[in-house]
């Protein structure tokens, strides 16, 4: 097949093994953001880009590289969306929720795009599923956020830990922000070329750099912890304390960052050390509702990367019993109606599209993995019943039809 007709770089299909551990994770997920009072929102695929640019920061990675952008017919610049929250939060504005109730709890899920170079579990186009808190500043909504993080991970048997930081607030990051960028300048000799430009326009990213010598550089960097206001590091200390009476277990990373310029205060990643990486990730966001034209309202929110968290999860293997109904002559109507009367009991069965003999039948039946066979002859049908053989133990039986 030519190049142009396979699907383009970073952009895969999802079938098989990996759909059906893809439905596994967003089955789950959806479960406890319902048992957790969540309401789901569909939002557009396409965004005006300055959502983006106002709400990630013009100088992330994100922004400046990695989104699809392109003009509509009139000349306005728009974006595939590269991530969740900023779509919820420009429609909770746009469609005032925040003067419907106190505060919101929405959730939503589906594909997202930036232009990075793919690798396991990352992809060019990927898929979210993501829960967003509006209206609630206090640190336990944090903690029963990071909670509800924690119970979906040991719901799909995932091994990985939760790292917490605060990044502090309007009040109390300029300080800390001055302190990194003047650490930054004395070491400057030992970073990438990519974080010798982001020092000064953006230096917490250069704390979350991949690079080693930048990790190394960093060790020794200010932290974050050390700086915060009063009244963030009392929203930090009741959020431990929260996490400990919820009996969650958390270990502190003061260098985590987050890629996103909104985040405030709280920030959280479920980092698996088998692929070195975040599976989960989110944190507070309290300001950005009110710099995209809303009133002050404090958030928060997490997301999960699907494609990535499929690397841990165990196939599920087939949900239903599959029934394979085979007609055995001048039988198709009588064999069509078998079929029908098992679907209208819940279960699944497929009429044969083939014709030809029993043993080239039941090959293809094995091929296509049935769990039962239902064999409908002409034979069968003067005694008023049917043959049903389970594939997996060998045993055969007659039986009424209606007896499936």
């Amino acid at each position: 097949m030519s190049e142009e007709f396979q699907s383009p770089r970073g952009f895969h299909d999802i079938l098989g093994k990996d759909l059906r551990k893809f439905r596994k994770i967003t089955s789950v997920v959806r479960e406890y953001l319902k048992r957790h009072n969540y309401e789901e929102i569909i939002t557009p695929v396409v965004e005006y880009a300055k959502v983006f640019e106002r709400s990630i920061g013009e100088v992330t990675d994100i922004v400046q590289k990695e989104m699809f952008v392109f003009k509509d017919r009139k000349g306005r610049l728009l974006s595939l969306r590269p991530e969740g929250t900023a779509g919820v939060v420009r429609a909770y504005i746009q469609h005032k929720l925040y003067a419907l109730k106190p505060y919101h709890k929405l959730f939503y899920e589906g594909p997202m795009f930036r232009y990075e170079r793919p690798q396991a579990g990352r992809y060019r186009q990927f898929h979210q599923i993501g829960a967003e808190v509006f209206g609630i500043g206090e640190p336990f909504a944090d903690a029963e956020l990071i909670k509800l993080v924690s119970d979906i991970l040991n719901e799909l048997k995932v091994k990985a830990t939760i790292e917490i930081n605060s990044l502090g607030c309007r009040v109390c990051r300029p300080a800390y922000r001055e302190a990194l960028t003047q650490y930054l300048h004395n070491v400057a000799g030992e970073l990438c070329d990519v974080c010798i430009d982001r020092k000064d326009r953006n230096p917490l990213r250069v704390l979350d750099c991949k690079v080693e010598t930048c990790q190394t550089a960093v060790k020794e960097a200010p932290k974050v912890v050390d700086f915060l206001c009063e009244d963030c590091r009392r929203h930090y200390e009741e959020l431990k304390v929260y996490l400990s009476k919820l009996e969650v277990p958390y270990r502190e990373n003061p260098g985590l960052v987050r890629g996103l310029d909104y985040y405030t205060r709280t920030v959280f990643e479920a980092v698996s050390e088998s692929i070195g990486a975040a599976v989960i990730a989110g944190g507070r966001y309290d300001y950005l509702v009110e710099e995209l034209g809303g009133p002050p309202t404090p958030a928060l929110g997490f997301a999960v990367g699907i494609e990535r968290l499929s690397l841990l999860v165990e196939d599920p293997g087939k949900e239903e019993e599959f029934y394979f109904v085979i007609p055995l002559g001048d039988v198709l109507p009588q064999a069509l109606k078998v079929a029908q009367n098992i679907r209208e009991r819940g279960k699944v069965a497929e009429l044969s599209y083939r014709r030809g003999g029993l043993k080239k039948q039941m090959e293809f039946a094995n091929k296509i993995g049935a769990d039962y066979v239902v064999i409908v002859g002409e034979d069968e049908l003067k005694e008023g019943v049917v043959s049903l053989k389970d594939m997996r133990t060998g045993e055969q039986v007659k039986i009424k039809p209606e007896e499936i």
